[in-house]
Order: C-alpha cells, then sequence, then structure tokens
C-alpha cells in the first residue's frame, strides 16, 4: 500500500513540475505539439527511471561505503549525461522521425533538472531500491501527465484569439500558473489516502 501512495502522491500531489517547479524548460519549451509532448514525456520516463536505478546503486554501493557522498551531484550528472547520450544514439536508429520532431529538446534532458532532483531526492527521502524505482517511474509520469495536458491547452489556446498583450509567453506562463493551481487541488489526496488505509 505505501508504493501505491508513492505512486499516486509523486503524480499529483507533488507533482515533480506543477507543484515542486523542476523541469520547467523543457516543459515550457516542447509543450507546443501534444506529440512532440507524448515522445519527451516517454524519453524523460525512461532515463529518469532507468538514471534513479542507476545512481541509487552507484550512491549506495560506491559512494557511502568509500565516504565520497560529497561526489553525489558530480557524479550523478556525469551519469544522467551518459544515459541521455544513450536514449539519443537509439532514438536516432529505432525513431528518426522522434528523433527529428524532439530536435534541440532532447539534450535538454541532460539539463533537466527534474531528472537530477529525483535522484538525489530518492536519497534524502532514503527510500528502498523498489520505492526509489517507484518513485521515478511515477514522478516521470507525473511530468509526461503535466507535459501533455499542457500541450493541449496550448493547441487550444492557438485556435482562439488572444489580446496582443497577452499572445506569447504571457498567456503561455498564465496557463501553466492555472494549470498548477489545479494540481493544488489533488494536495489533501495522499493523507486522506493514508487515514482510509489506516497507514497514519
Amino acid at each position: 500500500m505505501e508504493y501505491l501512495l508513492i505512486f499516486i502522491s509523486a503524480i499529483f500531489v507533488n507533482n515533480i513540475v506543477l507543484s515542486q517547479f523542476l523541469g520547467i524548460c523543457p516543459f515550457l519549451g516542447v509543450s507546443k505539439k501534444i506529440d512532440t509532448s507524448l515522445g519527451m514525456g516517454a524519453a524523460v520516463t525512461f532515463v529518469l527511471t532507468l538514471s534513479t536505478i542507476v545512481t541509487y546503486l552507484v550512491q549506495v554501493y560506491v559512494l557511502n561505503p568509500l565516504g565520497l557522498q560529497y561526489l553525489q551531484t558530480l557524479s550523478f550528472i556525469l551519469i544522467i549525461a551518459a544515459l541521455v547520450q544513450m536514449v539519443e544514439i537509439i532514438l536516432k536508429k529505432v525513431s528518426p522521425v522522434l528523433y527529428q520532431a524532439l530536435g534541440i529538446f532532447l539534450p535538454l534532458i541532460t539539463t533537466n533538472c527534474a531528472v537530477l532532483g529525483v535522484a538525489i531526492l530518492v536519497i534524502q527521502k532514503d527510500y528502498s531500491l523498489m520505492e526509489s524505482v517507484i518513485y521515478a517511474f511515477s514522478t516521470a509520469l507525473g511530468f509526461a501527465l503535466s507535459l501533455v495536458l499542457f500541450a493541449g491547452i496550448r493547441e487550444q489556446l492557438s485556435l482562439v484569439k488572444i489580446p496582443k498583450g497577452m499572445q506569447g509567453m504571457s498567456i503561455v506562463l498564465i496557463t501553466a500558473g492555472l494549470l498548477s493551481l489545479a494540481f493544488m487541488g489533488f494536495s489533501g489526496l495522499e493523507s486522506g489516502l493514508r487515514t482510509l488505509f489506516g497507514l497514519g
């Protein structure tokens, strides 16, 4: 049941973009079309889950035993960068169309602070490997969900007449703020589920 709570909480209550404000660059940059958002969401899900597993194992079995915790951020960044390069190579061979669609935004995964943030958060929260994997996967799903929702709204906005002073990034930021407020409605969900299942 704890796994289910981690899953629901990471997607809705503590959404990485809309509640914790990590991964804003790709959220604003790749959310113009739903197709691109889905591709980016899938790529981030894969990289985020895989990088969390690898960084967790490096932290527990290399950095902690050797007393090299101060190298956490540096080693995590290097691991994430290597994994993103791997995803880029695979996408180029498997799906050239998706690779072209993502274009310059694919390297954004490397600098996506959500990926590094989750890798560090699972260590800070003292999660087990299984909890870390569930947290990373559900966080990535939450990222993809917010990205696709935002892309859908932006596609609808392109079909309506917006006042001149609100066009461009102004309406995009206002929309992102309203979406964030909408997700705040889930804030009581985690405590309600904990009470329901008697987890305190």
